[in-house]
């Protein structure tokens, strides 16, 4: 990963920052309902940057898109209640509004902030220049700032005016958030301490194959779980009775396997795995050898053989990239396999024996559910942005912040 800007780039230690005008890129796109935020994880990810640059006196200035407007207004789509809740988190320190993102209004609003005042402006994507990356209306908002800072690692893999080319407008740099989020991918895939394990699950292979084609060429072992180790284990002509499997991706899965052993990636399937008839709650469940899965039942989690294989990998690992759950997690018992396997994950980065990154899809859901999620050395809440990195691609929020 190429080197980038960080906050200290935009001042000398700091110091000259006051009564300077910082556009922060944010991610306030939170669960909202009834006009009250549900969950605040993202808005206290932000705290260390805008304190960072309040408390030295600058004008911060806050820019996001929350939900999906089509670039045009929708006031339930405003965020005005999530710049109160974010005044909440700030500890009560006043947080203005303005009801736009450019204009007289944004401009009013800007000018009439105090040295490290904190102000939020209204949905970047009530315009429709924003998704589309609109030169002009990228200089609309650098007239605002005169500096910018990207703490928004999960909108970086979309090429906006706010992440993309109000960037390359104004002295750019990675705020603190976005910082923490490149170093531990850097980390975990770019320079890593070996030997590196990645474990992925999920339901489909077919929404994760640039994924797995990038993971077999960077990590030692690759251990598959969830609907996904079902088509490989049907592509090795092993039957899964009723469970999920894309049987028209055998020779796909197979084509995966020879790649990676090719590159000396190990891949992990389960030995053994629980099945049932019908995944519901309470309903009877068995284990067996995964060779043994009866026509009519499914395959829910993986066995207590599986998850003791896993473990021993992780003891032997240095590094450890997590994307997926390894069962139907939102169901009990199916969850006690993601739950043994991220709690021994967690008992080794604990310990410091081990660098745990993860991210993506429902993973946050799933470590949390086995009260893991504050035991990795790094949890990405970023979604299809950590994803795309973990798939090799370019994110131009990043790219834009690189130094050259």
């Amino acid at each position: 990963m190429a080197k980038f800007k960080t906050i200290e780039d935009l001042g000398e230690n700091l110091g000259d920052l006051r009564g300077r005008r910082v556009l922060v890129r944010g991610d306030l796109n939170v669960p909202l309902r009834d006009g009250r935020v549900g969950d605040t994880t993202r808005l206290d990810r932000l705290v260390p940057t805008l304190l960072t640059l309040a408390d030295r006196g600058a004008k911060v200035v806050l820019l996001s898109h929350f939900g999906r407007p089509n670039g045009k207004p929708d006031p339930a789509m405003s965020l005005r209640p999530i710049a109160e809740a974010l005044a909440a988190v700030l500890g009560d320190r006043p947080v203005a509004f303005a009801g736009d993102c450019v204009g007289p209004e944004a401009e009013a609003a800007v000018a009439a902030l105090p040295d490290g005042g904190i102000l939020v402006l209204e949905n970047l994507r009530f315009h429709p220049g924003e998704e589309a990356n609109d030169p002009a209306f990228a200089e609309g908002l650098a007239a605002l700032g005169d500096a910018y800072v990207n703490d928004a690692f999960s909108a970086a893999h979309r090429a906006h005016a706010s992440t993309e080319a109000l960037a390359r407008l104004l002295p750019a740099a990675a705020g603190r958030l976005m910082q923490a989020e490149l170093d531990h991918l850097a980390q975990a895939l770019d320079n890593p301490e070996r030997p590196v394990c990645a474990v992925v699950g999920g339901a489909k292979i077919s929404s994760k194959l640039d994924l797995l084609g990038n993971l077999v060429a960077k990590v030692d072992q690759l251990a598959i779980g969830g609907g996904m180790a079902n088509t490989f284990l049907n592509a090795r002509r092993i039957r899964v009775g009723r469970s999920l499997c894309e049987h028209d991706l055998a020779k796909t899965a197979r084509e995966i396997e020879k790649a990676a052993e090719a590159q000396g990636c190990e891949i992990l399937l389960p030995v053994d795995v629980v099945i049932a008839r019908a995944l519901e709650p309470g309903v009877p469940c068995e284990t067996v050898a995964v060779r043994d899965v009866p026509r009519d039942m499914m395959i829910l989690d993986v066995g207590p053989e599986t998850v003791a294989l896993l473990k021993a990998r992780l003891d032997a690992a240095k590094t450890l990239v997590w994307n997926g759950p390894l069962g139907a997690f939102e169901t009990a018992p199916f969850d006690e396999g993601t739950n043994a396997v991220a709690r021994h994950a967690v008992a080794l980065t604990r310990r410091g024996v081990l660098l745990s990154v993860a991210g993506g899809g429902d993973t946050v859901a799933a470590l949390a559910h086995a009260g893991a999620e504050t035991g990795f050395s790094y949890v990405s809440t970023a979604g299809g942005a950590f994803l795309e990195w973990l798939e090799g691609k370019t994110l131009p929020g990043v790219a834009a912040l690189e130094t050259v």
